[in-house]
């Protein structure tokens, strides 16, 4: 389900470039090694660019996701060794000039010192270079940069979006209420601009039921239910998805709004140019309702928008996004919030008892409650997880089945149902659609507690100083981390809490859906381990990356028996305070934030 991130490529690649300078005074042949390094690093970064951007129904080849984890492997180990020879170099800095004896004796110890640090990186270096090698080896051998995605297996993510959310659209609880909303955003307004050309967006994160809210409402604008007579002339309802084909869109919608059109001989050749003609002229003295669903990119509304004519005759759009740039591009943004308490556990009781107003038994209410909070008011997520509860031959309703369910999705690691993995798949879409950088960032939250309010100028500062945010030429590196976080809330991954006077946000957090989904996928890559908290059945034998959290007895007995030569980043929470002075061995420790909760 993951899609790779690069590991420490963003900053191991202009580290190796400053070895090669003269300020290291590097023998020849080793200067020549980090070359070499250099520019095999730079090509299989290139491979790990093209691994992440494979589509999320298209994962990649098995042998491919081992080379993937081999070559982020390789890119922290060599970043480590090469942090270690900076500061020690700077460590022994040239002391400044003195003809005194002690001087020139420390001089020479300097001296000597420093030639022995050289000569240590030269070896590390020596051993990097026989490891990528083999790894270099092993992307001929199995031709990584050629093999085909392996096939997706089961429905695409476009199919399992849809019948998730129209096989249960009769039961989505709420649905009334919010489709009133959104028609009375659609209707009201003086008597010219509603003859105007109106649209209404539809914007929230995977899973909150967009389409079925615009499918509701398409559903009742079409017939006025007085007379069942025709509002519009004519409708159309459409899907964009993540990667659309426009000329087949274009083409849809055509058909769907002139139901009796004969196909044309030619029409077959027609480009975007020709079929946005077509539509317009169609369009031209109509009144027309049409629904643009899942829209992921604000050029591909432009290029949509061109089709739909502005002609004075009351007609409606409504569009779904996850992304709130392009709701406000489409102008009339409506914020789909997730469900309340009361009208989540009647979605939830219906899925399970297959009827309204239906409790569990007494033993059950609180184990079920916990279980709702979890889901989070997302529709998607009650529907999933009440499906796993309601068929299971007689253990359905036992506290034992329904508190092992709750454990199993509480951990973000639950990989054993299939509507589970399915439901995974769906919210696995934003994250996919994320350049590398957005995606180590968005993996980094996974550290933080559960319901956790994050201090964004602290989280900047930890992306910052972990190395995630990349140098723009004339800026600061925490404006542009700033502009990091304001695009993952901006695609509905990240939610604001709070706003200072100038409308920044000064605190965020993540949806527990969203913070099961990276917790999974940051397991996956062993990019963070947490103790203490929801983690993996083994250990990997490298830890990158720890988060401490509260259950100071469990942590203490772990971190008895863990390798901690390797975390570059160690998050402690402030129950743990008091393990601190046992903790030793962060050789390549980079980042130590202390989280108060």
């Amino acid at each position: 389900m993951a899609q790779a991130v690069i590991g420490a490529m963003g900053t191991l690649l202009p580290k190796l470039a400053d070895l090669i300078t003269k300020e290291y005074n590097l023998q020849r042949g080793v200067r020549g090694e980090i070359m070499f390094l250099k520019a095999e690093m730079e090509s299989m970064e290139t491979a790990l660019l093209r691994i992440s951007e494979a589509p999320i129904d298209e994962p990649p080849d098995i042998q491919v996701k081992l080379w993937a984890k081999a070559v982020r492997d390789l890119s922290y180990d060599l970043e480590d060794s090469i942090d270690k020879f900076m500061v020690r170099i700077e460590t022994h800095g040239r002391p400044e000039k003195s003809h005194g004896f002690r001087d020139f004796i420390d001089k020479s110890l300097s001296l000597l010192t420093k030639g022995k640090i050289r000569h240590k990186i030269g070896i590390d270096i020596k051993d990097i270079k026989s490891r990528i090698n083999e790894v270099s080896e092993w992307r001929d051998r199995y031709k990584v940069d050629g093999v085909a995605a392996a096939k997706p297996v089961g429905p695409t993510t476009d199919t399992l979006r849809l019948s998730a959310l129209y096989r249960k659209a009769t039961e989505l609880v709420g649905t009334d209420e919010k489709s009133v909303e959104v028609i009375k955003m659609l209707t009201e307004g003086d008597e010219v601009s509603k003859k105007q050309l109106k649209v209404v967006s539809i914007v929230g994160f995977g899973g909150l039921g967009k389409t079925t809210l615009a499918n509701a409402v398409y559903e009742k604008l079409k017939v006025q239910e007085d007379n069942q007579e025709l509002q519009f002339d004519c409708s159309a309802f459409i899907s964009v998805s993540l990667n659309p084909n426009m000329e087949q869109i274009f083409k849809s919608l055509l058909h769907q709004l002139d139901k009796h059109r004969i196909q044309n001989t030619n029409e077959a050749l027609w480009g975007e140019e020709q079929l946005i003609r077509e539509i317009r002229t169609f369009l031209e003295n109509k009144r027309y309702l049409i629904v643009i669903d899942d829209v992921w990119d604000k050029s591909v509304w432009e290029n949509i928008k061109y089709a739909l004519i502005d002609n004075e005759y009351e007609s409606r759009v409504i569009t779904t996004t996850r992304i709130l740039d392009v709701a406000q591009q489409a102008g009339g943004v409506y914020r789909l919030n997730p469900l309340s308490v009361v009208d989540s556990r009647k979605l939830f009781y219906h899925r399970i008892y297959d009827m309204e107003n239906k409790s569990p038994p007494s033993q059950l209410v609180e184990v079920s409650e916990n279980i709702l909070k979890r889901c989070g008011g997302v529709p998607l997520a009650i529907l999933t997880i009440g499906s796993l509860l309601c068929n299971k031959k007689g253990r359905a309703h036992t506290l034992e089945y329904w508190s092992k369910v709750q454990k199993s999705i509480s951990s973000g690691l639950d990989n054993n149902h299939n509507d589970v993995k399915n439901m995974r798949r769906i919210l696995s879409v934003s994250y996919s659609n994320l350049p590398p950088h957005l995606k180590t960032c968005l993996l980094h939250l996974s550290l933080y507690p559960e319901d956790y309010k994050i201090a964004t100028e602290q989280l900047i500062w930890k992306w910052v100083g972990e190395g995630f945010v990349k140098k723009e030429q004339g800026r600061s590196l925490y404006e542009v981390g700033g502009d990091y976080l304001d695009e993952l809330i901006n695609k509905s991954l990240v939610q604001p809490v709070k706003f200072d006077n100038a409308n920044k946000v000064r605190s965020c957090r993540v949806h527990d859906m969203v913070r099961d989904l990276i917790i999974s996928l940051s397991n996956e890559e062993n990019f963070l381990t947490t103790i203490g908290g929801p983690q993996s059945e083994y250990l990997p034998s490298k830890i990158r990356r720890l988060s401490i959290q509260p259950c100071i007895q469990e942590v203490a007995n772990q971190l008895s028996t863990m390798g901690l030569a390797h975390v570059r980043s160690l998050s402690v929470s402030s129950p743990a305070f008091s393990l601190l002075p046992t903790l030793s061995g962060f050789p390549v420790l980079r980042v130590l934030d202390l989280t108060d909760c």
